[in-house]
Formats: C-alpha cells, structure tokens, sequence
C-alpha cells in the first residue's frame, strides 16, 4: 500500500469536510455572531465534543485500533467478529450511560465548565437547554468513531474521513432553512449537531456489512479480552482527558473575560484547527494501523523508517501552514467570519487569537504522529505522564498571560504547550530506543528553511499590494484571498523543486502484515 498515495486521498476528502466547516462556521457568524447565543452554543458544544475526543477519535481508538491490527493479524476473521461484538457491547452500555447522567446534570455541568454564565440567568438557562439536546450526541459519534476505527484497520480510509462532512453539512441546512421554526433560534444548531452524528454512524454501517463485520452488540463484561482493552484504555483515556481538561479550563476562565471571548476562540481555534485536521489528524489516521501491525510482526527497523517519514511530511507541510496562517489571519478572519452581526471588533479579536493558536501549529501537529508511536507499541503510559507535565504547564501559563492578553493569553498556552507535548514525546521516543531518524536531518531544514522563507515574503508582497479585504460582497473576498493562497502554494511547490525535492522521495509503501 503506497501511504503517501493514502494519504492524498484522506486529505483530501478531509479537505472537502473542513471547507464545508468553514460555510457552517461562517453562517454561524452571520446569522448569529459573536456574543451571548454564540458563547452558550460553543461551551454547550464543548462537552460532547471533549467526551466524543476521549471516547471516540481519543483514547479509545488509541487503545482499540493496536488491538484490533493485533487481532486482524494472528486471529480468525470469526475470533475477530466476536472480540467486535463484545467491544461494541461495552462501548455502548458506557455511553448510554454516560449520556443519561449527562442530560441530568446539566446544570451542574455548566457550573464547573463555565461558572461565569451563571451570573446571567437567560444565557445559563439557555446553555443548559442546548446541552440537554446535544449530549446524545456523543453516543452517536462515538459509534460512528468505532465503526471508522474498523474501517481504517482494513485500510478503508476514505469512508470514515468522509463522515465528518455529514455533520457541516446538516448544521448548514438546519441553520439556513430551519432556524425561524425554533425559539430562540440558536436551538436549531443544537438539534443538527445530534441529528447529524446520528447520519455519521449510519452511513458506514454499509461498508462494515460490506467487509462482512458488522456485528450487533454483544455484552460481555467479565471476557478477559474485553477487560485488555479497557486496561489499555484507562491510561489513553486519563491522558486525552487531561490535554481536554486544559480546553475546559480555558472555557471556564473566558467566561470571565468580556463577552464574546469564547467566541473568538472559538472562532480562532477552527481556523488553526485546518491545517491540523487535514493535515496532522490524517496522518495519524494512517500511521496507527501501519505502525500498529509493524509493531505487532517485530520489524523494528521498518517502524524506525515509517515514523521519520511521517516527521518530514509533518515538517514539510506543517511550518509553511502555521507561517501562513500567522501572515494570513486578518484576511482569513474577514473574508470567512465579517458578515451580518460579526462585526470589524470580533474580527480583530479573532485575529489575536488565531495568532496566538498558529504559534504551537507545528506543535499540535507533530503530536498526531508521534503519539501513534507509543500507542502502536500499546505504550499508554509515557503519554499519561507526558500529558500530565503539559497541563501542569499550560494552567500556569494561563495564569501568567490572562492577566495582560486576556483571551489571547488563553489560546497562547494551548499554542505553548503543545509545542512542549511535543518535544517530551520526542525525547521519550528517542530515550526508549523506539525510534532511530535517518541521515539527512540537517540537509532537509536547510532546504526547507529557505523554501518557508520565499514563501513568506512572496505572501507579504501579494498582501502589501491587496486592497482593504472588508471590500466587496463575499465571492470577491473569497476569489481574491484564493489567488493569494494559490500564489504562497505555488512558491513554496516551486522552491522545493528548486532547493531539490522530489515527490518520488516522500512516497512510502508499507507491506501488508
């Protein structure tokens, strides 16, 4: 299988997702803007969005996916159908669960993530009312995660890549069409995110009964396989919460901040959230089954090889996006989010913010790929620890920048710390002798510094010479902003040519196992 050939695709199609987020998005800011409806619907949206991280594209494929590969490579296909059953059986008992005490505690639930909302009755009534009808959400998505997880362990990518777009496009057609029929009108958002993870678990089940697993829930509990995986998961899951936790603690000191503060960010962290979908989420969407069924066969040397060339593309693809996404974040707040209520002070908020968040891009991204290397070996501790020291940091910081940049120290943290995330999981990498880079290290920065630094300026030129990007009805904007992103892609593709890049150096085929 040629991974780079893979990895076009999924990024592609994840391409396509994120474009249809940033129409969703966009008509967000446009019919609802930036202020009290926006600021309910984004802290009730982030709870379920936490616990769909933790319970499904977190620490359970993290622990799941190793597993399976495990599974698919030493057992029958009917052993494999069985250990399914009973996975999905106590997937879907937890999260039944977990979605009735939710919906019960609602209230307390927005006192801990965003105390400062109870000081204003209307908007604390309103919070609440939007979590109710999104919690069970979190059941739907994280089934949908599962079947993807089965999904990408045979090699199927594109299916579950394709499923987020299910849900921007339900948003965008709830809000367009249905939002005068709701009261107030931001409850429409809410009833599309749960309608919409409902279509994310729905549509893959085709392709499951396709590869002959799809299986009915088979509850199980005391089957000593059952119990491996949740052994497994118990690690994952405290160090995915622990890096969500930072989330929550930032939702919780903006909601002390001016109004609209969780909006920006939130505004602002979808934007640096491109690149890092595309690009950072895709790549450790293949890695882990290629890494996870290396590691199960022995080949060391193999796993070594797979794991540097999953750094160079991050590096390669990472450090132009988060220097485009700093130059660029004015023209990209505007062109996407100034229409109707968002007005020109939400966009220069926003803007702050996102320069902040593209500071620890790379940092985020570099995650995705080698968080996969612990967890192929089904190594879920040195990442518990990891993350334990990054929120420790990142709380510390919080409390060093809010002071002075307000919201902006918020989103710088999150920037900070995953940079810090990062360069620990490096080191342990490198310390448990999992991991040996090839030659070449110091050619390959040389090259790509240079390519990086034409880009830059190229892009200052184009914008220096640009006219007031509020100028024009929306297509204008979007056109003009596309000839600049097209004229930084093409600079920086042909100074890679020229410093000595080669497409055939970056393709990487991995045997089936």
């Amino acid at each position: 299988m040629n991974l780079l050939k893979s990895l076009a695709a999924v990024s592609l199609v994840t391409l396509c997702s994120r474009m249809f987020g940033f129409v969703r998005d966009t008509l967000i800011a446009s019919i609802f803007g930036a202020g009290t409806v926006t600021d309910a619907f984004f802290v009730a949206f982030k709870l379920p969005n936490l616990l769909r991280r933790i319970f499904a594209e977190g620490a359970f494929s993290q622990a799941f996916v190793p597993l399976l590969s495990e599974y698919q490579s030493t057992q029958s296909i009917d052993s494999t159908k069985l250990f399914l059953a009973k996975v999905s059986g106590l997937l879907t008992l937890a999260l039944v669960v977990i979605t009735g005490i939710g919906i019960l505690m609602a209230p307390w639930v927005i006192l801990i993530t965003a105390p400062g909302f109870s000081h204003t009755n209307d908007q604390f009534v309103l919070t609440i009312a939007l979590l109710r009808i999104m919690f069970p959400y979190i059941l739907f998505i994280s089934l949908a995660s599962f079947a993807g997880a089965i999904l990408n362990t045979w090699n199927y990518f594109m299916v579950p890549a394709f499923t987020p777009t299910l849900l921007n496009i339900t948003i965008i057609f709830f809000a367009l069409f249905a939002a005068p029929y709701f009261h107030p009108p931001v409850m429409v958002l809410a009833w599309a995110v749960m309608f919409g993870g409902l279509l994310q678990f729905i549509y893959q089940l085709p392709f499951l009964k396709k590869l002959g697993l799809l299986v009915l829930p088979c509850f199980r509990l005391c089957d000593k396989s059952v119990w491996r995986l949740v052994s497994k998961m118990t690690s994952a899951i405290i160090s995915v919460s622990l890096s969500q936790i930072s989330l929550i603690m930032n939702t919780i000191l903006a909601s002390f901040l001016e109004i609209g503060s969780v909006s920006w960010m939130y505004y602002a962290d979808r934007l640096m959230e491109f690149p890092a979908g595309v690009l950072g989420v895709t790549l450790g969407t293949i890695l882990l089954p290629s890494l996870s069924k290396i590691c199960t066969s022995g080949h060391q040397i193999e796993y070594s090889l797979l794991l540097d060339w999953g750094l160079r593309l991050c590096f390669l693809l990472a450090i132009p996006s988060a220097i485009a996404l700093g130059i660029l974040a004015k023209p990209l707040t505007i062109v996407l989010f100034q229409y109707g209520k968002f007005t020109a002070f939400d966009v220069e908020m926003t803007q702050r913010s996102l320069l902040a968040y593209s500071m620890g891009l790379v940092g985020l991204i570099l995650v995705k790929v080698l968080a996969p290397g612990f967890y192929a070996r089904q190594d879920m501790k040195t990442p518990l620890k990891i993350a334990m020291c990054t929120l420790l940091a990142t709380q510390m910081m919080n409390l060093a920048f809010i002071g002075s940049l307000k919201h902006v120290g918020l989103s710088l943290s999150i920037g900070l710390a995953a940079c810090l995330n990062t360069s620990l999981l490096y080191w342990q990498i490198r310390k448990k002798h999992f991991f040996q880079p090839q030659p070449g290290w110091l050619n390959f920065f040389i090259r790509l510094f240079f390519s990086v630094l034409v880009m830059s300026i190229s892009l200052i030129g184009v914008l220096y010479i640009s006219p007031d990007w509020a100028i024009g009805n929306m297509p204008e904007r979007v056109l003009r902003l596309v000839v600049v992103f097209f004229t930084g892609i093409s600079v920086y593709i042909l100074m890679l040519f020229i410093v000595g890049f080669r497409l055939r150096d970056f393709s990487r085929f991995v045997r089936e196992y």
